[in-house]
């Protein structure tokens, strides 16, 4: 299958091309040419399936033209050697918990797809490959440790300097071998740019071979949509979904729109989400672009919903593209939110009083709008990000508890931090980069 960019002036590129570069040549988003249906046969069995099984044929309808059935087997169960579980919090509300793998978050998924499919790719042909990857949490923790080890690629983790928490900064500065940590003297929109920036540089493209592994990257994010069907096979293994009329509703935090991104592509393939919910911290670009219809980026704003702090999502341009940029279209499909720091610590208050769930701030954000916005009939799932714990002082400041900190986490916790620090200015991070 070949990949065209969203900006459509670059050249269609293969899938190995479009994961190893990462962004296209016009600076704009790759985006496969066509969405394969799912067959009837799938849907049928779909219950009986295990997780493996069913992201397995999500996957192999992704990939399957590009990569041998075997080896993408493999990438699909070495991938997903964790569960991620539909949780229910009260009637007709579930929580998707995507925050049991390696590193507590949601990126775990992706992250280390991507990293099994580049070292595919790469296939042992002696190069190099240098991943940039911006963070605002969790995306650097799931890149680092996904991509820690791996023979011929090396990471450099650009993250806004004190602006995500302590317990996701401990881990991806304290791994050491292949990964290295930038601190930058910015916030994450200043990442992003320097990323983007790095890849439209032809002196330093020419010095070193760079990809990313950020959303922008189809490796990345196509893979989180595993986990949309498999929510939905939970419920119907549950009975509380109608395979005949699904009654489903998803609400996704959302910051760079990735994961919400991914979840469209599964219902442009067939997966009966009835529609879905975009719940924004105080960064609204989004919200604000369904209720008028213009799309206005703008500086993020700190929250202590840290990892949605994006003020102008890069997988916007997927959307638009899906969509083909009409506004009622979208609209008809997804809602939005959008809540303060605090409605949010309000949420994980009254949440915890009546259920005794605890929230991290950002599933918090898709638990209330889900609330807010569920009607008689539907069936709710909203996504749990990471692991409270992750978040452990905002956590216990606001529910007056001593959230404990799993294992995993606590091995992060007792290593030595490593990080270089950098300015926002895209000149210094080329010399930083040029000396390596």
């Amino acid at each position: 299958m070949f990949y065209y960019s969203t900006n459509h002036s670059a050249a269609r590129a293969t899938l190995r091309d479009a994961v190893v570069r990462g962004l296209a040549e016009d600076r704009g988003l790759y985006m496969p040419e066509v969405i394969k249906q799912l067959p009837a046969s799938f849907w049928s069995e779909m219950a009986d399936l295990t997780f493996q099984e069913v992201a397995y044929r999500v996957a192999d309808a992704f990939f399957g033209e590009d990569v041998e059935a075997d080896a993408l087997r493999k990438i699909v169960y070495d991938t997903l050697a964790f569960d991620t579980p539909v949780v229910r919090v009260e009637d007709n509300i579930y929580a998707l918990e995507l925050f049991h793998g390696p590193t507590l978050a949601f990126k775990d998924v992706g992250a280390r797809f991507m990293a099994r499919l580049l070292q595919y790719f790469l296939g042992g042909d002696g190069s190099e490959v240098n991943v940039l990857v911006a963070t605002s949490g969790d995306t650097g923790s799931a890149v680092a440790n996904g991509f820690l080890g791996v023979e011929g690629i090396h990471v450099y983790v650009l993250y806004p300097k004190g602006k995500v928490s302590p317990i996701q900064e401990c881990q991806f500065t304290t791994l050491g071998q292949n990964i290295t940590a930038l601190e930058v003297d910015g916030v994450f929109d200043d990442c992003q740019a320097l990323v983007k920036s790095a890849f439209m540089d032809q002196e330093l493209n020419a010095h070193m071979r760079l990809t990313s592994a950020n959303s922008i990257n189809v490796a990345r994010f196509l893979p989180q949509a595993f986990y949309y069907f498999w929510a939905y096979a939970q419920l119907l293994k549950a009975s509380k979904l109608s395979s005949s009329d699904s009654q489903l509703v998803v609400c996704v935090p959302s910051g760079n729109f990735g994961n919400i991104c991914s979840a469209l592509f599964g219902h442009a393939m067939g997966l009966p989400i009835k529609r879905f919910i975009a719940a924004n911290n105080a960064n609204s670009v989004f919200y604000e672009y369904l209720q008028s219809g213009d799309y206005r980026p703008r500086p993020s704003v700190q929250t202590i919903a840290n990892a949605m702090d994006v003020g102008d999502p890069s997988n916007f341009a997927r959307i638009l593209e899906l969509y083909k940029g009409d506004h009622a279209r979208i609209v008809s499909l997804i809602s939005g939110a959008t809540y303060t720091d605090d409605q949010i610590a309000a949420t994980m208050r009254d949440c915890y009083a009546r259920t005794g769930y605890v929230l991290d701030p950002h599933g918090a954000c898709g638990y209330r709008a889900l609330k807010e916005q569920l009607q008689s009939g539907e069936v709710g799932v909203f996504l749990e990000t990471a692991h409270p714990a992750k978040f452990k002082d905002t956590v216990d400041h606001i529910l007056g508890i001593d959230l404990p900190i799993p294992e995993k986490l606590q091995a992060f916790m007792r290593g030595q931090k490593q990080s270089v620090p950098i300015s926002k200015d895209f000149a210094d991070f080329k010399a930083y980069l040029l000396q390596q």
